[in-house]
């Protein structure tokens, strides 16, 4: 696999010698997702660098996240994590033993991810990993039945090694990084991880979040409905008047474009009657369900 030049931007990048470490890439099977990390907005979702802390609370669950230097983790960054998570997965259905350090190089998650491998791309891997490591979160919810109350980052390691040729080009060998337990315990430990359609990667932030709600919750009937206001919460909008009504025109877009694979938006009115005679409350209802085609591909028999 040819591992493309970096740029001066590595500058400050150390090299190690002698690391003769295997690589953990490629990625043979699919991207696999993990129910916790997928139901709750533990990401960005503005391209603009959010610096303000993120906090969601849901019935017994709560999540503050702090920003790192540069701003919260991103949607698009959490990319990385799926690709690691879909590694260990990997490793864990074939009877291996899964560690929290993992090695692969940035052409198998540019391929995976469908990134092209320009000298851009590997600035953006370079900023995504720095985000990575430096967002804090800080949560009640448990993986693998345990918790902390102190804060964790999602890598506690995140490393591009690279080698120096005799001309000076700088040449990437690969990504080293190691996961947080708190993952590394979702994953290992409670396994309820899920395959991905390939074309999440081409999805925006918004549809990204609902194709991850809708891939966990639809369940063996197909689909589920949920309230617009509580959807807007657990997708990680805004929930003002603003934020809604722009969640809603969103919504409004995805159902008309249909552009979930797997799955479809439907949005439904109705009005509540106010208690004092007055102007009804309009109260949207968002329901989000399987194709039949995906339907009927899950009740085919698992080849052998």
């Amino acid at each position: 696999m040819r591992l493309l030049g970096f740029n001066a931007d590595m500058a400050e990048i150390s090299i190690k010698q002698g690391d003769l470490f295997p690589l953990d890439s490629p990625l043979y099977g699919d991207v696999q997702g993990e129910r916790t990390v997928a139901e709750f907005p533990f990401f960005s979702l503005s391209k603009k660098a959010q610096m303000t802390p993120m906090v969601f609370e849901s019935g017994d669950a709560r999540i503050e996240i702090n920003p790192s230097k540069t701003g919260v983790a991103t949607i698009y960054d959490k990319e990385i994590l799926l690709y690691i998570a879909s590694l260990m997965a990997e490793r864990m259905e074939s009877g291996q033993v899964v560690d929290r350090v993992w090695s692969f190089t940035a052409n198998d998650l540019f391929r995976v991810t469908s990134t092209n491998s320009s000298a851009r791309s590997y600035t953006s891997l370079k900023a995504s990993l720095n985000r990575l490591q430096g967002t804090q979160i800080i949560t009640n919810i448990e993986t693998g039945g345990e918790g902390s109350d102190s804060a964790f980052s999602w890598l506690l390691k995140a490393d591009i090694k690279y080698v120096k040729l005799p001309n000076g080009e700088r040449r990437v060998k690969r990504i080293e990084v190691m996961v947080c337990d708190w993952l590394h315990r979702a994953i290992l430990t409670d396994r309820r991880i899920a395959a991905y359609h390939l074309d999440f990667f081409k999805l925006g932030p918004i549809e990204r979040r609902l194709y991850e709600l809708a891939k966990f919750n639809c369940g063996e009937d197909g689909g589920f409905e949920v309230d617009l206001n509580a959807l807007a919460e657990r997708v990680g909008c805004a929930s003002d008047k603003r934020g809604l009504e722009y969640f809603k025109k969103q919504l409004r877009d995805v159902a008309e474009q249909d552009s979930l694979p797997e799955y479809v938006v439907t949005l439904a009115e109705e009005k509540i009657p106010s208690p004092r005679g007055g102007r009804p409350r309009i109260k949207t209802i968002v329901a989000l369900k399987a194709r039949r085609d995906a339907l009927e591909q899950a009740a085919l028999p698992t080849p052998h």
